[in-house]
C-alpha cells in the first residue's frame, strides 16, 4: 500500500474531527445520530500549472461560485484549501443520497472541468449535526 493511500482516511478523520470538534461549544463531544456525507479529497489536475494566469484567475473565481452555489442549495457542506503547496489541495464535503450524485456536483466544477483540480470522492459517516451547524451559523 503506499503512502497516500494510508494517509487519505487519516487525513480525512482528522479533518472531520476537527471539524466536529471545533463548530460548536454546545454540541456533545461525542455523535449519537450519523449521517452519510461524501468527502472528495482535491488533488492537483492534469493540466495544474500554478500560474497566476488571466485564465486561471477566471477558473478560480468560477470554481468559488460553484462551490457558493452547492453551499446555497443545501447539497455542499464545507469546502476549503489545505494550507500547504502539496499535490493535496482542499476538501469538498457534500450532503447528498449517493456517491454519484456526488460525483456530478464534482463534475460542475469548473476547475475539475478544465483539468487544474480532480478530487477523489469517499463515503463517510459522521455526525448529523454537522447540518444543524452549519444551518445554526448561518442564522447567527
Amino acid at each position: 500500500m503506499n503512502l497516500s493511500k494510508r494517509v487519505v482516511p487519516f487525513t480525512i478523520f482528522i479533518i472531520c474531527a476537527s471539524l466536529v470538534s471545533g463548530c460548536a461549544k454546545d454540541t456533545p463531544p461525542v455523535a449519537t445520530e450519523f449521517a452519510e456525507y461524501f468527502v472528495g479529497i482535491i488533488y492537483k489536475g492534469l493540466n495544474w500549472s500554478g500560474a497566476e494566469t488571466p485564465e486561471a484567475e477566471a477558473t478560480q473565481k468560477a470554481h468559488r461560485a460553484n462551490i457558493r452555489r452547492l453551499e446555497n442549495a443545501g447539497k455542499m457542506v464545507l469546502a476549503g484549501p489545505f494550507g500547504h503547496d502539496g499535490d493535496m489541495r482542499g476538501l469538498f464535503s457534500y450532503k447528498v443520497d449517493t456517491i454519484e450524485e456526488a460525483q456530478k456536483l464534482v463534475d460542475t466544477d469548473p476547475a475539475v472541468m478544465v483539468g487544474q483540480l480532480r478530487v477523489d470522492l469517499y463515503s463517510w459517516w459522521g455526525p448529523k449535526s454537522l447540518i444543524s451547524l452549519k444551518e445554526r451559523k448561518r442564522s447567527g
